[in-house]
């Protein structure tokens, strides 16, 4: 099986871990209109609060990332992202059927271990099995599908969430369709190609073993490398989902009415799929350091532009930058952790640094509210901007050039 069709079917799955993890914003209303959740509980750590199931998927990703990720280069790309998959489907079908705001948590937090896997796993496999020239472009071909999810789930949420079917709200059916993806990714696994470099790896008897590998990640000239790339991940999800899972909120805290917030919400998210496109031109021409840097000053600055903004129009359109901004920043930054480690610990390197941004994830839903609740939008979106500056000075000053190197001549570097 060449590149493309490979990659074609690992985004597939990728999808369903998109739509799964964005849904978070889109459901955020039918949670609240069925009584379950609010958006801003007076205890910032209270169960019925929006921000404990925020947190409590992030939560689960956590533990995901850093507990688990070892069993990736333990067992192979193909298997893990196979069973990750189906794991956090059925997560969600039962999610789907809770009726209290505690145990709806205790499933987002289950289905969260799979997902956290997987965001490993596919930038992982997809790393692996390109070219050292394409291997910016694969990535962001593979965000480009799974972004497509994201309108997917927005526009669904729109036409379904006002409304109740067979004595189910709509959030729920939209949840259903992200328990899917464990029917589809069964079939889309036969004949799905291991990664050759992890095959190569296992021939030449390089064992996974759990402390070696730790003592790895902290080994020269790695440990500078985490050290970056654990703030950077610290830092960057306050940014990115500190906007991506609270756009209605954000939009009905100002007065826009339930249906409006939906629908404005939805414009938004439709422009998700472009900035994967914009990366495809230029993820192999432009490094990607630099690219990690100017976009997370865009998104500060447009931020703050949409905090401010009262005519919808603009909100709008400012809310459109900082989407376009955080779907082409995701591309780039999940292509270049990947390109930071060897083979044989690299699932369980990204998966240790990359917890940190679920690590902060977990706090991100109720430092916004907090701030929300006290300042307001503008409160929210200096808090973001603050965050996407320590982003852009950690990769600007501490980052290294990877664009079409060799993944052998990078872990040698």
């Amino acid at each position: 099986m060449n590149v493309r069709n490979a990659v074609l079917r690992i985004s597939a799955g990728g999808w369903f871990e998109l739509y799964d993890l964005f849904m978070t914003a889109y459901i955020s209303l039918g949670l609240i209109s069925e009584g379950l959740f609010v958006a801003t509980a007076p205890s910032a750590f209270a169960l019925y609060g929006f921000a404990s199931f925020v947190a409590a998927g992030f939560a689960g990703m956590f533990f995901g990332t850093l507990v688990f990720s070892w069993i990736s280069d333990r067992f192979g790309r193909k298997a893990t992202f196979t069973y990750s998959l189906v794991w956090y489907s059925a997560a969600t079908l039962v999610m789907a059927f809770m009726h209290s705001a505690a145990a709806i948590d205790v499933w987002r937090f289950i289905a969260g271990l799979g997902i956290g896997v997987q965001l490993v796993t596919i930038d992982t496999y997809i790393s692996e099995i390109s070219p050292a020239q394409q291997r910016g472009f694969w990535i962001a071909v593979s965000q480009f599908i799974g972004y497509l999810a994201i309108p997917v789930a927005a526009f669904l949420a729109y036409l379904l969430i006002p409304h109740s079917y067979f004595g189910l709200t709509g959030w729920r059916y939209v949840a259903l369709v992200g328990a899917l993806g464990g029917v589809v990714v069964w079939f889309l696994r036969r004949g799905l190609p291991e990664s050759h470099r992890w095959r190569e790896a296992r021939e030449r008897n390089e064992r996974h073993d759990l402390a070696h590998a730790w003592s790895a990640i902290w080994s020269r000239p790695y440990r500078a490398r985490t050290a970056m790339m654990v703030v950077f991940n610290l830092a960057q999800t306050v940014g990115f989902y500190g906007f991506t899972s609270w756009v209605p909120i954000f939009l009905a805290t100002r007065g826009v009415s339930f249906t409006k917030s939906l629908e404005y919400s939805f414009i938004i998210a439709i422009v998700n799929p472009a900035g994967p496109l914009i990366a495809m031109l230029a993820a192999d021409r432009w490094q990607r350091k630099w690219q990690i840097v100017v976009l997370a000053l865009v998104i500060a600055a447009a931020g703050l532009f949409f905090a401010q903004s009262r005519v919808a129009a603009v909100v709008v359109a400012f809310g459109t930058i900082v989407t376009l901004a955080n779907a082409w920043f995701s591309c780039a930054f999940h292509a270049y952790q990947a390109e930071l480690y060897p083979t044989r610990i690299r699932a369980q390197a990204v998966g240790f640094v990359y917890s940190w941004s679920r690590f902060s994830s977990i706090f991100v839903g109720f430092i916004i509210a907090a701030v929300l609740r006290s300042y307001g939008t503008l409160g929210v979106f200096s808090v973001i901007a603050l965050a996407m500056l320590v982003v852009a000075i950690t990769i600007g000053a501490f980052g290294i050039r990877t664009n079409r190197v060799a993944l052998e001549d990078l872990a040698s570097a």
